[in-house]
């Protein structure tokens, strides 16, 4: 099993920068990569960003593309998520994941059903 524990949300102004953290427990070098994903009430959980723990390649959908940027610390089983420019539309619970096997697409990391552990989120509250 991996544990995923999240920190760093909060409430921020438009304009503004916030960092994410999900530190990773247990079983971690059984995972291949991490995610970011976020959900806004009513709304279903959306894909914001990956990486691999290897090589460190990353992929992100268009929308975040150049605001967002997931990085990670191998040795301390943490993957960050910075948020720039933050927008209203960015408030949502994000969430952490880790994948036991991300393959090789990046443009296949946005399957939410491709994680195998989550954590419990952090809620992120960016106003206007």
């Amino acid at each position: 099993q991996v544990q995923l524990v999240e920190s760093g949300g909060g409430l921020v102004q438009a304009g503004d920068s916030l960092r994410l953290t999900c530190v990773a427990s247990g079983r971690t070098w059984s995972t291949s990569g991490m995610g970011w994903f976020r959900q806004a009430p009513g709304t279903e959980r959306e894909f914001v960003a990956a990486i691999s723990w290897s090589g460190g390649l990353t992929y992100y959908p268009d929308s975040v593309k150049g605001r967002l940027t997931i990085s990670r610390d191998s040795a301390k089983n943490t993957v960050y998520l910075q948020m720039n420019s933050m927008k209203p539309e960015d408030t949502a619970v994000y969430y952490c994941a880790a994948a036991k096997y991300l393959g090789p697409n990046g443009s296949h990391w946005s399957s939410s059903t491709l994680y195998d552990y989550w954590g419990q989120g952090t809620q992120v509250t960016v106003s206007s």
